[in-house]
């Protein structure tokens, strides 16, 4: 019975409720799994399996998601499809392809120096480097609270790097140089496509980026990479089991930005931001527990202080908001 005036709850509401969070809980999953296998088959590929060659590699991520951007926008229909305007539209979503592929082509290269523990702490600083590049370009100053929690952020990666058992001078730059690249196409998409004519969301972006960035990539990695078309023809004459490598993980990389959006539409841009911090901790675990990689208990130290001020940094900029 249920009291007077009241009601009794639905049975397909409840079960709808559900499984709902079901759904969730599995796409957050998918894009746990997504991130961290991409990140650790990278890692695997150019320093484990010896397959050296990092630029290739970002083409072939590129190139699959492009052809599955297209496959599940037009195909599919997961998204409407959003158009480009005009040339210069197309210029500014070129700019952002090439400091996107800068951002990659520098992780990858990262990761056959470094361990994916050590590149993971050093990518947790995005968001100082987010700060000081949405200062120089639009001179948009936060709160002293928000720049105070950034202090931790780069003291636990300087004390990680200290301490690192494998540091590698070159890696590192490398890693630097992709986080800053990061946070630079953030700050770029909010002034380049700032317009309401112009703003697409992140499915489209990469459709119309991941050609750009194959464009690239391609006489970069001819040069640069050499004979690299030879060597993974002859590799797969060996053991066919690169291409196969070598098409999972560039479908783990679509897979991480389908995840990523849906994973957004369903929760939210801050769950996603909190989840991310948990994602580089959860990440740092399992390759340690993988590859096996020396760490020290003053690096983990360091790591764990970089992932509190970036949680700080995410509190202070949600209070900030009006």
């Amino acid at each position: 019975m249920t009291a007077k005036g009241g009601a009794s709850p639905s049975p397909g509401g409840a079960g709808a409720a559900a499984n709902g969070r079901f759904f969730t809980v599995g796409l957050v999953t998918a894009w746990y799994s997504s991130n961290i296998g991409v990140l650790l088959l990278n890692k695997y590929l150019l320093s484990n399996y010896g397959f050296k060659y990092p630029i290739f590699l970002t083409m072939c991520h590129m190139s699959a998601c492009a052809l599955l951007s297209y496959a599940a926008i037009a195909w599919l229909r997961i998204v409407p499809m959003q158009l480009v305007r005009s040339r210069v539209q197309l210029a500014k979503i070129s700019a952002l392809s090439l400091v996107f592929c800068g951002s990659v082509v520098s992780g990858n290269v990262s990761l056959r120096y470094l361990p994916v523990s050590f590149n993971q702490a050093v990518g947790a600083t995005t968001p100082f480097f987010t700060a000081v590049f949405a200062y120089i370009m639009t001179v948009k100053r936060e709160s002293w609270i928000t720049y105070l929690t950034l202090v931790p952020v780069v003291t636990g990666v300087v004390i990680a790097s200290g301490s690192e058992p494998s540091f590698h001078l070159f890696g590192f730059i490398m890693c630097i140089g992709a986080t800053a690249a990061r946070a630079l196409k953030t700050v770029l998409q909010g002034i380049l496509l700032s317009s309401e004519g112009e703003k697409l969301n992140s499915m489209n972006l990469l459709l119309y980026m991941a050609p750009v960035a194959v464009i690239l990539l391609l006489p970069a990695t001819l040069f640069m990479e050499d004979n690299v078309v030879g060597v993974t023809i002859e590799l797969a004459r060996k053991d066919f089991t690169i291409v196969w490598l070598l098409l999972f993980n560039s479908c783990l990389a679509y897979f991480v930005n389908l995840t990523n959006f849906l994973v957004t539409k369903h929760t939210s841009a801050l769950t996603l931001q909190v989840l991310g911090n948990a994602k580089g901790a959860v990440a740092v675990v399992v390759s340690i527990l993988i590859f096996k990689n020396p760490v020290s208990i003053t690096g983990m130290l360091g790591y764990t202080l970089t992932v509190i001020g970036v949680i700080l940094y995410s509190e202070s900029k949600k209070r900030s908001k009006p």
